[in-house]
């Protein structure tokens, strides 16, 4: 897996950018996980982060069905629908106190302000999305409206992460690249779709996500939550390893990528 060393590995030119969002720009996975502990808690479970690690990236239904999995004996009401409406009431209430993690608002704002193509890549619902970002327009302004959410109908059902469909998606339909479609090696691909995807570059911080970008040919920094790694949950498959791993947004060196550096 490649990460910042001493020795600095030479890296594609990028021409634009597709941010992931939940755990890498904002903190929300703070408030997913103690929702679903608190829900958990009267029942005597706990949502582990050995749990959690499977979950991330994926679509709402599909996370939630897969946590339930490790409850069998969870009361007959607890059902899919019922964790899902219960948890969206809770949440609601706190979306508005997330907040960007670090580096987040400085990358954003960095690669806006130089002019470099920005859209941004999401699982969560619309609803969601909106409720999580409304207050936090320094950051999510940058983005002019170039968002996909897993409901917008622009990813086929069952398409979520690690399927390369909503990468590709944004870059195409609000980014303007011809990146085609399908997964990179596949013979789809044309070699000219598969230069304009290698122009790309990812971030994400779940190991479906990592899938994904490079599923879609593009370049991907992984920023993995501290807890991930320690759980063991650091590791992708040996075909799809991250091009860089950070520990921060705020480690990211953006000349190493060609992009234009910070402001001194």
């Amino acid at each position: 897996m490649a990460q910042q060393s001493e020795t600095r590995t030479p890296r594609p030119k990028v021409e634009y950018v597709v941010f992931d969002m939940d755990g890498l720009l904002i903190d929300s996975e703070r408030v997913y996980t103690d929702v679903t502990n608190e829900l958990l808690a009267p029942y005597g479970k706990e949502m582990t982060w050995d749990i959690k690690a499977g979950l991330m990236g994926k679509p709402e239904r599909e996370a939630a069905a897969h946590l339930l999995s490790f409850f069998p004996d969870l009361p007959p009401h607890f059902t899919v629908d019922h964790y899902i409406a219960a948890r969206r009431t809770m949440q609601d209430e706190r979306w508005p106190t997330v907040q960007p993690l670090p580096g987040a608002l400085r990358l954003v704002q960095h690669l806006h302000r130089h002019g470099v193509p920005l859209a941004l890549a999401t699982s969560s619902l619309r609803r969601n999305f909106e409720r999580k970002s409304s207050h936090l327009g320094a950051l999510f302004d940058c983005f002019a409206g170039r968002v996909v959410c897993a409901d917008d109908g622009l990813v086929r059902a069952g398409r979520g992460k690690p399927h390369p469909d909503i990468f590709l998606v944004a870059a195409a339909r609000f980014l303007l690249r011809g990146v085609g479609e399908g997964e990179a090696g596949e013979g789809q691909v044309s070699e000219g779709e598969a230069a304009e995807r290698a122009k790309g570059l990812v971030f994400e911080d779940s190991i479906p996500g990592v899938q994904a970008a490079k599923r879609a040919g593009m370049s991907v920094v992984w920023v993995p939550d501290a807890e991930l790694l320690a759980i063991g949950g650091g590791a992708a498959p040996a075909v799809e390893t991250p091009d860089l791993m950070l520990k921060s947004l705020e480690e990211f060196v953006p000349e190493e990528w060609g992009l234009p550096p910070y402001d001194s």
